[in-house]
């Protein structure tokens, strides 16, 4: 057995965690760089591979030095502190779809001055579709991000934005092929047109939240991030071709290096596709000096040179999934492959070895986005592996045939449908099965857990030792999850009033008064809702309220299609037609609601304090919120539910008075009025919230508004389901969380 090259990959490992570590501590970036590039200079004859970690670190932060007074200019961060609007002009890094609620971009001007600064921005989507380079202007807000964030900056705007520039001819190709080839897949049938484009070129736009929750849940979301595999394979197909064409070797590097660049820029340079770019021209510039390639050191060089380049990544889930997926592969997927092989068939082992280094390198991050373990993951991918070269290789082609002879591109889309359709049917399959995801411990505790269970799986397939205590471990997890499972129901309370479902970057909540249920939107996945409402045992519901038109607050209506009374919903926009028909066409009584509009439920009363009857002065969307306060007059809590409802409309709502608990707005956006929350001085704020969701929510200014109040925040992203009931004491407040 081959030792592994460690030379370069133990400096990139540390280089890698200088970075992570002091882009959230700036300060720290410049000393800790020259303290490097001293100690390295010192023992570079003595300890040449110390002196090489100490390089790597201070390569890195030196970068992270370099970087951060361009990364928020001094100008910028004035301004988000005065909380003073700027002109602006941005670069689109996406492609921006009309209605989307963020997308980022490149700030390129602010108030005339030229820069380039990351942003996420929040609405401001033009009314057509904006490819990747194209520009837009407007007036808005901004707001400064942790400093490990790979956003500088949060953006507002202010009005409609101007488009001001359309893309580079060098994007605008690619924005034309990724239009069509998108167009083509998603007239196809089912979700076999949906996942296409994601397979091929990683453009996950057309897939809903059910199918991304199911990719989620069988461990397949890897196969729309495109990365080494796809790089290799039209690498791949680039030198076969020429090889077959007897084009001269320095030719067909050079032709893979061209197409290499071309594919990066259709298929958008994320994390994942940089690494594997990368990688790809190392591999390239090693094959046309005739050097031996050795995976290990090209993927440590690789890291390294993406780090100095944007020391940001160090923190990107993506790059470090991406690069941990390599590494376990070039690692563990051969020893794996031979353990198994005293049991299976060379080609079986080989299968199952794949997928098992990946996921097992990968879990311990992964439990840091979804503290759970995807039960049939392995074999999931074993499944749907074979079938996604065909996808990419065809639905590649299809998207450049679809310029150049479109009718062959539509057949092409056709054959590439088959191997899309049995993914998207692999995924459905597992996420469906039986104890899909098994729960595990969050935070850092469940990410030592989950380090310890991987490093103890992969040496159980040498040493019989291991073998007994990986049995040890399942037996006590067992145990542990389902006396862990027995204590929560136990541990319920019986009399909770107020609910909020675990749904992702959304909102859920419920509100219960003796046998009649109200329920305040239904998140983004009708799945994740149809468990909670079946985990509380919620057959029916009197009344569901649907605040706006959102995808985070009504894609998971068809899970109360068919149980619902009544509805309520806001002023109506484009996408409302077709949802309001499925309601009515499900059973349910469905009206308009505004201002005054009241009612009761079982000893509760309700009432609509937003939005006025006619509008006057607020914009459609987050403005137009529905919002509804409960009370009762005695015995029960008071609450308020303030769905997607910005500062300024805050300002304008009508006095509410004291409230035990509050649903705070827009899942913790910075976007809050403070007078409100003083004013309600409610025990609890209730925050519906996905982990990691990539706005910043909630916002530390919004936390820090809930602390002013004395507002305790309580949020389903930290504590899973959440219910609250009266406390033992008049105006008390009891709350329950899952974990």
């Amino acid at each position: 057995m081959t030792r592994p090259d460690l030379r370069l990959a133990i400096p990139a490992v540390a280089g890698w965690i200088a970075t992570a570590v002091v882009i959230g501590v700036p300060a720290a970036a410049l000393p800790v760089a020259l303290g490097g590039w001293l100690v390295a200079g010192v023992l570079a004859v003595l300890r040449p591979r110390i002196a090489l970690v100490l390089l790597a670190v201070g390569l890195c932060c030196t970068s992270v030095a370099m970087h951060q007074g361009s990364r928020q200019p001094e100008s910028l961060l004035e301004a988000a502190t005065a909380h003073r609007s700027v002109s602006v002009v941005l670069s689109a890094t996406q492609t921006v779809l009309p209605g989307s609620d963020s997308f980022e971009a490149d700030l390129v001007e602010a108030d005339g001055e030229g820069m380039s600064v990351p942003v996420l921005v929040f609405g401001g989507a033009p009314v057509e579709r904006l490819g990747i380079g194209g520009r837009l202007a407007f007036t808005g807000s901004l707001a400064t991000t942790e400093p490990g964030d790979d956003r500088a900056f949060l953006l507002f705007p202010d009005g409609v934005p101007e488009v001001v520039g359309a893309p580079p001819w060098q994007l605008e190709w690619a924005n034309g092929l990724r239009a069509r080839f998108l167009a083509a897949a998603t007239a196809l049938p089912g979700e076999g047109g949906d996942l296409l484009a994601g397979l091929a070129i990683g453009d996950t736009s057309a897939v809903g939240p059910e199918l991304d929750a199911a990719m989620t849940a069988s461990s397949l979301t890897h196969l729309t991030a495109v990365s080494g595999a796809n790089c290799a394979v039209v690498i791949g197909l680039v030198m076969l071709a020429g090889a077959a064409l007897g084009v001269p070797r320095g030719v067909r590097i050079a032709a893979s290096g061209a197409v290499l660049v071309a594919f990066v820029v259709l298929v958008t340079p994320e994390p994942s596709v940089l690494r594997a770019a990368v990688m790809a021209a190392l591999v390239l510039a090693a094959l046309a000096s005739g050097r031996p390639l050795q995976g290990l050191p090209i993927l440590a060089l690789a890291t390294i040179g993406l780090l100095v380049a944007d020391p940001w990544l160090a923190r990107s889930f993506g790059f470090v999934l991406s690069v941990l997926a390599t590494a376990g592969l070039l690692l563990f997927a051969s020893p794996i492959a031979r353990a198994l092989e005293r049991w299976l068939p060379r080609w079986l082992a080989l299968v199952i070895a794949v997928p098992l280094a990946a996921q097992l390198s990968c879990q311990p991050v992964i439990i840091m986005l979804n503290a759970s373990i995807p039960t049939y993951g392995v074999v999931a991918n074993m499944l749907a592996e074979p079938a996604a070269p065909v996808a990419t290789v065809v639905g590649l082609a299809a998207c450049v045939a679809l310029v150049l002879v479109p009718p062959v591109g539509e057949l092409l889309c056709a054959v590439a449908w088959l191997p899309s359709a049995w993914i998207a049917a692999v995924a459905r399959l597992f996420a469906g099965a039986p104890f899909a995801q098994l729960p595990w411990p969050a935070d850092l505790p469940g990410v030592l857990l989950a380090i310890a269970a991987s490093a103890l799986a992969i040496f159980a397939l040498r040493w019989r030792w291991a073998r007994a205590g990986l049995l040890v471990a399942v037996v006590l997890y067992a145990g542990a999850a389902g006396g862990l499972r027995v204590a929560q129901q136990w541990g319920r309370p019986g009399d909770w009033e107020i609910a909020g479902c675990e749904i992702g970057q959304g909102d859920a909540f419920l509100v219960r008064s003796g046998d009649q249920t109200m329920l305040v939107d239904t998140g983004p996945d009708p799945e994740r809702l149809r468990e909670c409402l079946s985990d509380l045992g919620i057959e029916r519901l009197d009344l569901v309220v649907l605040t706006h038109w959102d995808l985070d607050h009504i894609g998971g209506v068809e899970a109360v299609v068919g149980r619902a009374d009544r509805v309520l919903v806001g002023p109506a926009d484009g996408d409302s037609a077709q949802l309001v028909a499925r309601l009515l066409g499900g059973g349910a009584v469905v009206e308009r609601a505004h201002e005054g509009v009241s009612g009761v439920l079982g000893a509760l009363e309700w009432e609509v304090l937003w939005p006025p009857p006619r509008l006057v002065g607020v914009e459609p969307g987050n403005e137009a919120s529905l919002v509804v306060r409960v009370d009762c007059a005695a015995g029960c809590l008071s609450a308020l539910f303030l769905g997607d409802l910005g500062e300024g409309a805050q300002s304008r709502l009508p006095p509410v008075g004291h409230v035990d608990v509050v649903k705070v707005a827009h899942h913790g956006s910075s976007d809050q009025s403070e007078g409100l929350y003083l004013a309600l001085g409610a025990t609890v704020g209730l925050i519906g919230v996905g982990a990691d969701n990539g706005y910043g929510h909630p916002t530390q200014r919004l936390l820090d508004i809930l602390a002013s109040a004395g507002t305790v925040p309580v949020r389903t992203d930290d504590d899973g389901l959440i219910l609250v009931s009266p406390g033992e004491q008049d105006g008390a407040v009891s709350v329950w969380t899952e974990r």
